[in-house]
Parts: structure tokens; C-alpha cells; sequence
């Protein structure tokens, strides 16, 4: 799949976020939010950039699949795409919902192309920074076309990163509990495409994960491979959004991967 130009899918995003996000930003009415399954924040603008996004990325590649984070809430059989030979793009419209409802500056869109069991390019793009942050398999990872290498760290006492805090059966959960003591600092950015992007730049060097979405993690995984880091579940294999994964490790490094998976006494 070589006809894929960077410079549309940024052009695409940028003109998402000039002319839905942005102007939503810091002014969303009561009735723009509501929830789904009850539980979880969705705008008006998660839903129009959705739709948006599904006709411009259905352009570039005719006869490719979608699967977006708000058709997938009305519709979960969405997710048999990924088994059919043909390209899918996957989509979270707005990652950090709940910090952008509450005017917080941590929010991107997150789209990857996809074919069969395999990540081909994603990109992570930050709308207040008109940062476009993007992987192409075998090729690197990006930050606004400059190429990028993460930073490994060799201790967990130093280490800085996130630990999911609920979707945890209770044998993890007090295994979690331990081993967060261990580093110098767990705090989620409530928004997972930014932690992506710092773990592939080393500016954070952890995050272990429950509930895995396939729209929250396809195109930050294929970003942190890219940039020279890892990702493994805590039975040794690496992430496939093809099944049903319930946790994973991602850092800067696989001789890091091996010291969490240690402590974790997996």
C-alpha cells in the first residue's frame, strides 16, 4: 500500500479540527454531551468527526472497511472487518473525550490503516498543536515528518508512566497494587494517544493496560514499534487486535517489558 500520502490524512485532520473540534472547544452546550452504555461521555463532536472521517478515509482507498469508535457503540459486529482481506481503517474521533468536555488540553484523533492482523500506518494527530505524530510499518515513527527514536530507561524507580485503574480482575488487580509502589510516578494523562506519543519520543516510559479498545490502541502501538519500543501482555505475546486482549505492557524498551513482567510475576 504505497498511495498513501501523509500530507492528506494530515490535510484531512487539520480541516476536521478547524472546522468541527475547535470551534466546540471550551463551548459545548449541555445538550452537545450525552452518554453511552450508560457509562461513558460522548459528544456531538466525537459523532460528526466520526462521519466525517469515514468519508474522507473511504476516499483514499476505495472498497476498504471502517470501524469507528461510535459506529462500534451502536453496532459491535463492526469489528468482523478485520478478518476479511481488505483494508480497515480504525478510528477514535476524539481520544480524551472526558478532557475535552471538560476543557482540558489533552485530545487527539487517532486513525490506523490496517490489513488483515497487520498494523500498515496510524497517526495520532493533536489539534490545539496541529501535531501530526504518525507510524509507517517497517518505516519509523514521526512527529511532523521529523523521525523520532524513543529513550530507554533500566529501572523501574526512575520510570514514569500510566496503570489503567479499573477493568482488572481481582488477581491482577492486587499484583497492580504492588507493583505501582515501584516506580516514581503513575499518572494517566486521561488521554492514551498523548501517552502514546511521549512513550515513542521517552519522555514517559510506561503504560500498563486493561481493556483494550482497538480504536485507543492500534495507532499508538504501531507509533511506539516504530520509534524502537515494545509491547507484550502479561502471557509473553505481543498485542493482536484481531482478539480479545485482555491487558498489556507497553515501553520504551523489551528488556523493560521483561523487568515489569518480573515484578508482576508473570
Amino acid at each position: 500500500m504505497d498511495n498513501i500520502k501523509q500530507e492528506d490524512i494530515k490535510e484531512v485532520c487539520f480541516n476536521i479540527s478547524r472546522n468541527i473540534i475547535l470551534p466546540k472547544y471550551q463551548k459545548l452546550k449541555k445538550e452537545d454531551v450525552k452518554y453511552k452504555n450508560g457509562t461513558e461521555l460522548v459528544t456531538c463532536v466525537d459523532i460528526d468527526v466520526e462521519k466525517e472521517l469515514k468519508k474522507n478515509l473511504l476516499k483514499i482507498i476505495t472498497h476498504s472497511n471502517f470501524i469507528g469508535e461510535e459506529e462500534y457503540s451502536l453496532n459491535n459486529n463492526i469489528t468482523n472487518f478485520y478478518k476479511e482481506d481488505a483494508y480497515c481503517w480504525t478510528v477514535d474521533p476524539i481520544d480524551g473525550t472526558t478532557n475535552f468536555v471538560n476543557g482540558r488540553d489533552k485530545f487527539a484523533i487517532m486513525i490506523a490503516l490496517t490489513f488483515k492482523n497487520k498494523i500498515l500506518y496510524s497517526w495520532i494527530y493533536k489539534p490545539l498543536e496541529n501535531l501530526m505524530c504518525n507510524a509507517i510499518y517497517n518505516d519509523g515513527a514521526f512527529i511532523n515528518n521529523n523521525k523520532i527514536k524513543t529513550k530507554t530507561i533500566d529501572t523501574l524507580g526512575k520510570a514514569i508512566g500510566s496503570i489503567s485503574s479499573k477493568y482488572w480482575d481481582e488477581y491482577d488487580l492486587e499484583k497492580i497494587k504492588l507493583l505501582k509502589k515501584k516506580f516514581v510516578e503513575v499518572k494517566s494523562y486521561k488521554c492514551i494517544g498523548y501517552e502514546y506519543v511521549d512513550i515513542g519520543e521517552g519522555k514517559r516510559n510506561f503504560a500498563i493496560l486493561s481493556k483494550l479498545s482497538p480504536w485507543d490502541h492500534i495507532p499508538g502501538i504501531l507509533f511506539v514499534r516504530e520509534s524502537g519500543g515494545s509491547d507484550i501482555d502479561f502471557n509473553n505475546q505481543k498485542y493482536d487486535f484481531t482478539s480479545k486482549n485482555k491487558n498489556l505492557i507497553v515501553s520504551n524498551s523489551k528488556e523493560f517489558n521483561s523487568k515489569i513482567l518480573e515484578k508482576l510475576g508473570a
